[in-house]
């Protein structure tokens, strides 16, 4: 039996109650059936300490949208959620608030007291960014919630370690990293992000030991590095460069001895074909310097500082070094000349500093042996990108990946596991804690440093079911089946978790990487602090409710594409889900008490129009939704609702509706119910609150919307040719409509309508009562022909509608308006004639001012004919 729905939607008090009935109801949890297909996802982890911005609402909407789409499909569905401890993210903060709160920094209160203030911090707000995701209405099991540090996903981090190092797939050596000097810790290839840069080439001479006022010539963007030179390269080709090959220079400033050696790196029609080899500072140095065992000076302290290796600059910052190397150089005659010069600069991800390639003893996993199974994944169609042109981003990736710097020197994380003992230099990687070693009996300590984020990130879809151990959830729901995730962390954290899954459970992790864009702001920005430009989700449903931010993240969405955010936008959103309110509200008002979704045997001609297109938008949604095109299947129920449903169906059935106690009012109440049901279900993924709200007062399932049936096409209700008929019916009124308000014809002027039509399916005697109700006419009159000349005519593809004039306007004051813009069309044409025909005027006005006149002209001379044309009809 329905109820009466309130006056107007109101979100506040309408969302928590609809949620905590999900909640209570365990709708989110799958259910035990294991004979049901499984979906699941899990959830990409937010950081346990941020806030919820536009980026997460927008990929917590489109899960969401998928897991209760596949819910309603009959899937056994798990969407787990859960955070991320994001090592150097929530160290940074907890360091600010210590030093802000009480000005101590993490070394005054050492590892163990540090660790513990940053476990009470995450236990302090961890919990708020679930609590906002829970505000979008997403569906989460939370029952499973995990974090990537709780106990079964630490269990986790070390049997991966353990085993990748014992494979010889994780290794601790000397090499070429990428050094943040302000978070002090290294960064992997993926968490540098480059821009370009104006900066300087500076020419510097290199004199030529025992041959005195001969020198090579090198450029570099990094002059600072030069005290750490170690070698100047030519191509062994370069035949100016032959006879020095061997040979030795004077470095300048620091005066000691490098050779000029001859390797390939170097392209010889560069520049001078010389480059300066600086091992210890540039990966690709690095590898010269290997091939030709030079020495590695590394002359920069952790904090981009000069150390002991720069001489008299020692101490100084690499920025005022730079500085105060160059100024020496001019001084001393070994500065050639400085070019200004645009170039690609890594800075660091999370603050932003220009980073610094420097060698040091790290943590790595060796990528070529995993990459390879991780590309043919892909190159075969096992795991599919959505939109397709992401697999290359993926593939360029991997096929040029370099071995992943795994450790960072922080306190928060993952601590590597990994013991030392420092009497005798014995080292062993285990997964339980090691207190004595096994080869001397002295103590043993843990290495300091803890591993990168996104190393246990990498093994979410398996970590988060239970593995290591072999549990019912991990070979249920495993593979799971789409991740749905930014394009900005395709490097981060898909290629990991795809290799981690190839290696630890010999099976990709998902099937479909659905890829979505950025949350922009109205200008094409992104979002960002500086620009002050963020939006808060939270005040967003605060102002407009949860269903209106998700509707509006998805309307005009594409996969792949970035999307800009708008109030216009959202204040749309809004009139929609009024619109749907007031309609249900309308329905509701005028059903029995006894109503049911059941299809009468006897249908209307209206009603087959309506569930006919009700039917192909079930059809293409479905279709839409299984391709991940969900901002065409919002755009194609938009249209259903606003368009057909409530501005046609519900306008076409009025009549049968107000006809109490007739055949036709309970076959219409049917009807009508039937589709504002299952359109209720089409709705539900993408506005879940409202949907479930009118559901629950339509009253016509005990089961609520969430665990309702999705709506199947049927090809029964499949009435093409009378749908195409009906189509007719509405063009034509929709014609005439417009016709009327462009004579400012108000809708209570009612007036005589005659329909000319070879279409008799669409305009006969049963038609004509549409005309009546929603085309103003007081009489409908079919047609061979029209007589009368005055008559308004509207045509349309199927036919000719004519209403008489007098029906709609007053003759002869239409005769005195029309007169009244003749004489005004008569007198700005006499006034541009005027004009033109001032030799002065023309002689002296710019041609574009000339020519502004003679459109004028020729604009009101067609608006005189078009004014006499319509006073001669009216004379007749």
């Amino acid at each position: 039996m329905a109820k009466e729905l309130e006056k107007t939607y109101n979100p506040h008090g309408t969302e928590d109650k609809i949620y905590r009935m999900w909640e209570e109801g365990g709708y989110f949890k799958p259910s035990e059936d294991k004979s049901k297909k499984p979906f699941s996802i899990v959830i990409p982890p937010p950081n346990v300490t941020g806030q919820l911005h536009m980026g997460h609402a927008l990929d917590e909407t489109l899960q969401d949208i998928l897991i209760r789409y596949k819910r309603m499909r009959g899937f056994n569905t798990l969407w787990v959620p859960g955070t991320d401890h994001a090592g150097i993210a929530t160290q940074i903060k907890v360091e600010e608030n210590l030093r802000k709160e009480e000005g101590l920094s993490r070394y005054d209160l050492g590892r163990e007291k540090f660790l513990e203030r940053v476990w009470e911090w995450k236990e302090k707000y961890g919990s708020r960014i679930i609590s906002q995701i829970k505000k979008l209405g997403c569906s989460c099991d939370w029952s499973r919630e995990r974090f990537t540090m709780d106990e079964g996903c630490s269990k986790a981090v070390k049997e991966v370690f353990v085993s990748l190092y014992e494979k010889g797939l994780i290794y601790r050596g000397n090499r070429i990293i990428n050094w943040c000097p302000k978070c002090i810790t290294a960064l992997s290839d993926a968490e540098v992000e480059y821009s370009e840069q104006a900066g300087h080439f500076w020419h510097i001479r290199y004199p030529v030991k025992d041959r005195p006022g001969e020198y090579v010539i090198i450029a570099t963007t990094r002059p600072e590095t030069l005290l750490g030179d170690t070698a100047v390269a030519v191509h062994p080709d370069d035949e100016r460069y032959t006879d020095l090959v061997g040979k030795m220079l004077i470095l300048p400033l620091v005066n000691r001895e490098i050779p000029v050696i001859a390797d390939e790196y170097v392209e010889k029609d560069f520049g001078t074909g010389c480059v300066k080899i600086t091992p210890a500072h540039d990966p690709n140095d690095f590898l010269v310097g290997q091939r030709h065992g030079l020495e590695q000076i590394r002359v920069l302290n952790d904090d981009a500082t000069v150390n002991a290796f720069g001489g008299k600059y020692e101490g100084m910052d690499r920025y005022a070094a730079r500085k105060a190397i160059v100024e020496d150089l001019e001084k001393e005659g070994f500065l050639v000349k400085v070019e200004d010069h645009s170039h690609n600069v890594g800075t660091c991800y999370r603050c932003h500093t220009t980073v610094e390639p420097m060698t040091s003893n790290q943590w790595f996993v060796k990528m070529e042996p995993l990459a390879k199974p991780a590309l043919e994944v892909v190159y075969d169609g096992r795991v599919k990108f959505v939109p397709d042109r992401f697999t290359k981003t993926y593939t360029n990736w991997m096929e040029n990946v370099h071995d992943w710097c795994i450790s960072r020197q922080l306190w928060w994380g993952h601590r590597i596991p990994a013991y030392y003992c420092d009497a005798c230099g014995h080292m062993e990687v285990s997964k339980t804690d090691i207190e004595t070693c096994p080869k001397c009996g002295k103590k043993m300590r843990q290495e300091d440093d803890v591993l990168d984020t996104w190393f246990s990130s990498a093994l979410w879809p398996f970590s988060t079911l239970g593995w290591p151990d072999e549990t019912e959830d991990l070979k249920y729901y495993y593979p799971t089946s789409t991740l749905v995730t930014g394009y900005d962390i395709i490097f981060f954290w898909v290629a990991r978790m795809i290799f981690s899954g190839l290696e630890n459970m010999k099976k990709e992790p998902f099937s479909h990487v659905f890829i979505h864009g950025l949350v922009r702001d109205e200008q094409g920005r992104k979002m960002s602090k500086s620009l002050g430009n963020g939006i808060d989700p939270l005040e967003v449903i605060d102002t407009y409710g949860a269903d209106a931010l998700r509707f509006t993240l998805v309307t005009g969405n594409a996969p792949g594409n970035d999307m800009r955010y708008s109030d216009k936008k959202m204040e749309s959103s809004r009139n929609f889900t009024n619109k749907i309110w007031n309609a249900a509200r309308f329905v509701m008002l005028n059903l029995d008490d006894d109503t049911e979704a059941v299809l009468p045997e006897k249908l209307e001609l209206e009603d087959k129009w309506i569930l006919s297109h009700l039917n192909n938008t079930v059809k293409e949604m479905t279709a839409n939704l299984d391709k991940f095109e969900l901002g065409v299947a919002c755009a194609k129920l938009y249209e259903f609702i606003w368009d057909l449903f409530c501005d046609w169906y519900i306008e076409l059935v009025k009549p049968r509706l107000f006809a109490k106690g007739t055949d036709t009012n309970k076959r219409a109440q049917q009807v009508i119910t039937y589709v504002l049901s299952n359109t209720l279900k089409l709705l539900h993924p993408f506005m879940p609150y409202i949907s479930e709200e009118i559901w629950q007062t339509l009253n016509i399932s005990e089961k609520p919307i969430i665990i309702a049936d999705w709506p199947e096409y049927d090809e029964k209700l499949e009435f093409a040719a009378e749908a195409e008929n009906m189509d007719k019916v509405i063009d034509a009124i929709g014609a005439i409509r417009l016709r009327r308000a462009e004579m400012n014809v108000p809708p209570s002027k009612k007036a005589k309508l005659i329909i000319v039509s070879d279409y008799k399916d669409s305009f006969n005697a049963d038609t004509t009562v549409f005309f009546e109700k929603l085309a103003y006419a007081s009489e409908v009159v079919l047609a061979e022909g029209c007589d009368d000349e005055t008559a308004v005519s509207i045509v349309t593809d199927s036919a000719k509608l004519f209403i008489p004039m007098a029906e709609i306007i007053d003759i002869e004051k239409e005769k005195a308006r029309l007169e009244k813009e003749r004489q005004t069309a008569l007198s700005e044409i006499d006034r541009v004639n005027k004009k033109l025909s001032n030799e002065s005027f023309v002689a002296k006005a710019p041609a574009a001012v000339i020519d502004g006149e003679k459109a004028k002209l020729a604009k009101y001379s067609e608006m005189l004919s078009n004014i006499e044309e319509m006073i001669a009809k009216l004379a007749k």
